[in-house]
């Protein structure tokens, strides 16, 4: 590959990285591999003729990918995060392609010293005590970046073993150092990493491990015992490995007694922070660290969950010159000019090379700058105390610790094996992975939060998929999806056990999703507002927004069922209410067969003999007051009645043989006849079966109308008197009602303005005949079809 091939494909590949994290979450976190599977699809030797690119990177798509663990996914709960992030992908990059080696300050002075102010830096983010930075050429503490935490371990022990060993060698000149070697012991909790078992292998010193308290954190007391035990049978304490936030429950050993007892006889105290370091760059955390001024080295991982690139851990020493001790090799090609007055980082670690990682940590520092990154943490937080409150919620779950920063350790209630099958069908099933722990014989799932795309629908449907199978495999043992666990049944309290414990109990009748489906609710949590004001404000704000009405037969249905299910809607019922209004002023409340009727050109309306011929009058009106470019909603009784039978005599009153006058002084509509015909007294309206409520104040002037008598009707608020009047030997039909509900009525079935004879400045005006025969047409309809009973 060339630099002109290098270019195109390298380009390629950043389109390819960008695409893969975007979408992690597609991939199956775990894969569904056997061991060897990568033996049987790759050739057993290496090719003797160059391959294209092409043909290498297919193979990356085809052979890789379905044996990878995705550790960047949402759905990744095992272990701790191992994160990354563009800017730390181009700090490796960039550092992979310089390909520096900074051992020396000669070798790569700004490698050196870039690592020296990425530590201060970080240091300082951490809030550690000014002892570990190395901001003044006389400082004896400072940073380095090691490989891993592991390393960062074995380092301190080995620098504490050297120290111990120098001690004890000038208060016994006669013994040889591997004698005096058996006498040393170190310590640690039972809940340490599994590393600080090997550096004590690997150191050849005895380990002890100190049983920790019923939340898993070792305590100086304890501590204290087992030094002075161990004294006694003349062995040395030098070195204690003080774990903040364990691996099986991240549990924080007392830092402060622990130093206590360290400062008391003289042992060396390493702090191993690896997960919940990144942690104290937020100041609420910070109340763990109490203690750490008497610590001789400090370290933890920002690979893990400040999104930086593997492998990258900060370790920081109060004394540099113990590590100098160990690891301090001189030889003359490795010597320069300007030693001893800049730091040469390869006195400070195992091996002598070293990569140039502060680059990628300077980027992610500066890219994210300290807010990001303490918004980063705190999310995590946030999304495994909301994992938490899901497992607390189910009793089939328990967990036995408590939550701290982003870890939940949690089981299936009862014995172990039943938390451990679920883990291993979990993981097998491959669309979360996780990994178990285990502290004072239970055994626990560790959900850990690691990718910094995990959202609340990533935990709800990891969430989900644990119950599935944990449903599962209690069924598969005890036949019921709850195990053993007695689920107790929430008591049962009828509406009117509730009415009589609480006399101001509201209820309101809410519609569901489905039409006519209604669903009795505490009132109290229900918003109940007057019909006329709501629907009203409703419609003028849906005016002004010019949203577009939904029209549909389903529509059309749940809004008949509002309107006919009680007094009191809920405030999304008036919302549907208003978009059906909007779409047709006059919602059709025909049954089927009159929508047939209608579909076929007629309507009950048409039967009724209302002709299209003109119809004449004199009556003159006068401007109405109210803003009719508003939206005006007509009110809905709370029963519909309907019927298509009308009487003979009714149906023989065509409206070109009457006057329809309106007298907005006395508040009335006249209905008029002008020939031989008459308003026969046969006609009558039923009484209504129920009382109206407030919103049904206009339409009570029809249908309190009884066989050709005048019947007012009193609402129970008695906020509305109206009626309907037969004057004269039934010459004449007049319908009266406060003068707000006439122009109201008025309203609905007119589209422009109009005069009264109110009007004495004006002379007298005759209006078009179309618009009186519009409006009288209207208003029969809602008379004798919408309203109210007809019967012969």
């Amino acid at each position: 590959m060339d630099h002109k091939e290098f270019r195109v494909k390298a380009k390629e590949l950043v389109d390819y990285i960008a695409d893969y994290l975007e979408n992690v979450r597609d991939h199956r976190v775990y894969p569904g591999v056997q061991p060897g599977y990568l033996h049987a699809r790759l050739p057993t030797e290496a090719p003797q003729a160059p391959e294209s690119w092409d043909d290498i990177f297919r193979d990356v798509e085809d052979h890789i990918m379905p044996g990878i663990v995705h550790w960047q996914s949402p759905h990744m709960h095992a272990y701790f995060p191992a994160l990354t992030s563009y800017p730390s992908i181009m700090g490796e990059m960039l550092s992979s392609a310089l390909n520096v080696l900074c051992f020396t300050w000669a070798s790569s002075p700004a490698g050196t010293e870039l690592e020296t102010i990425a530590m201060n830096w970080l240091g300082k983010l951490l809030g550690l005590p000014d002892c570990f930075l190395n901001e003044k050429n006389d400082s004896p503490g400072g940073g380095v970046i090691q490989t891993t935490a592991s390393e960062a371990t074995l380092v301190s022990l080995l620098a504490a073993r050297t120290r111990a060993l120098m001690e004890l060698s000038s208060l016994n000149p006669e013994v040889q150092s591997s004698e005096l070697l058996g006498h040393l012991i170190c310590y640690c909790s039972d809940q340490a990493h599994s590393s600080v078992e090997k550096a004590g292998l690997i150191g050849l010193v005895r380990m002890r491990y100190i049983e920790s308290d019923e939340h898993q954190c070792m305590r100086g007391a304890k501590l204290e015992e087992a030094i002075l035990n161990d004294k006694d049978k003349g062995l040395v304490p030098f070195w204690v490995c003080a774990t903040l936030g364990t691996t099986g429950s991240v549990a924080f050993d007392n830092l402060r007694e622990i130093g206590e007892v360290c400062e008391k006889h003289s042992a060396w105290l390493h702090v191993d922070a690896a997960y919940a370091g990144s942690a104290f760059i937020c100041p609420e955390y910070r109340h763990w660290l109490n203690g750490v001024d008497m610590a001789d080295s400090f370290a933890f991982n920002p690979s893990k969950w400040l999104m930086v690139n593997f492998d990258c851990t900060a370790m920081w020493v109060k004394d540099s010159t113990a590590l100098h001790r160990t690891f301090n090799v001189n030889p003359i090609y490795l010597r320069h000019e300007n030693s001893g007055k800049a730091i040469d980082y390869m006195h400070w670690q195992i091996p002598l090379s070293r990569r140039f990682r502060a680059l990628k940590l300077w980027f992610v520092l500066r890219n994210y700058g300290v807010v990001g990154l303490q918004k980063h943490i705190r999310e995590s937080v946030r999304l495994a105390q909301k994992f938490e409150a899901l497992v607390l919620a189910d009793q089939r779950f328990d967990i036995p610790q408590p939550r701290n920063l982003g870890m939940v350790a949690f089981r299936l209630k009862g014995d172990n094996t039943l938390t451990e099958r679920l883990l291993k069908r979990l993981n097998a099933r491959g669309y979360i992975h996780a990994v178990p722990a285990c502290f004072k014989g239970v055994y626990v799932i560790r959900f850990t939060v690691t990718s910094q795309r995990t959202t609340n629908q990533d935990i709800l449907n990891d969430w989900s998929e644990i119950k599935t199978v944990a449903s599962e495999i209690l069924m598969d043992t005890f036949g019921s999806e709850n195990g053993n666990i007695v689920m107790p049944k929430k008591p049962r309290i009828s509406l009117k056990e509730t009415r009589e414990l609480n006399a101001t109990f509201g209820t309101s009748l809410l519609l569901a999703n489905s039409p006519m489906s209604p669903k009795i609710v505490n009132g109290t949590h229900v918003a109940i507002c007057d019909y006329e004001q709501v629907l009203s404000s409703c419609a003028q704000t849906f005016a002004q927004l010019k949203m577009e009405p939904k029209d549909s037969p389903e529509m059309r249905r749940r809004i008949r069922g509002i309107r006919m299910c009680g007094k009191k809607f809920s405030l999304d019922s008036y919302m549907d209410m208003v978009q059906g209004l909007m779409v047709e002023q006059s919602l059709p409340q025909c049954s089927e067969e009159e929508r047939e009727e209608a579909s076929n050109g007629s309507s009950p309306c048409d039967r009724s003999s209302i002709t299209s011929s003109p119809v004449t009058s004199s009556t003159t009106i006068k401007q109405d007051i109210s803003d009719l470019s508003q939206l005006h909603i007509p009110s809905t009784p709370s029963r519909q009645i309907r019927s298509k039978s009308f009487d003979v005599s009714l149906s023989d009153l065509k409206l070109d043989d009457a006057t329809i006058s309106i007298d907005m002084r006395s508040n009335e509509i006249t209905i008029t006849p002008t020939g031989s015909k008459k308003i026969d007294d046969h006609v009558h309206f039923n009484a209504l079966e129920e009382k109206l409520n407030i919103g049904d104040k206009i339409s009570q002037a029809f249908d309190s109308f009884q066989s050709g008598n005048l019947d007012v009707f009193r609402s129970e608020t008695n906020q509305a008197r109206q009626g309907v009047d037969e004057v004269g030997d039934n010459s004449k039909l007049t319908i009266k009602g406060p003068g707000s509900y006439i122009k109201k009525l008025i309203q609905q079935f007119s589209e422009g303005p109009f005069e009264t004879e109110d009007d004495r400045n004006e002379p007298e005006k005759t209006v078009p005949t179309p618009s009186i025969k519009d409006r009288a047409d209207a208003i029969c309809k809602k008379c004798f079809h919408y309203k109210g009973r007809i019967n012969k």
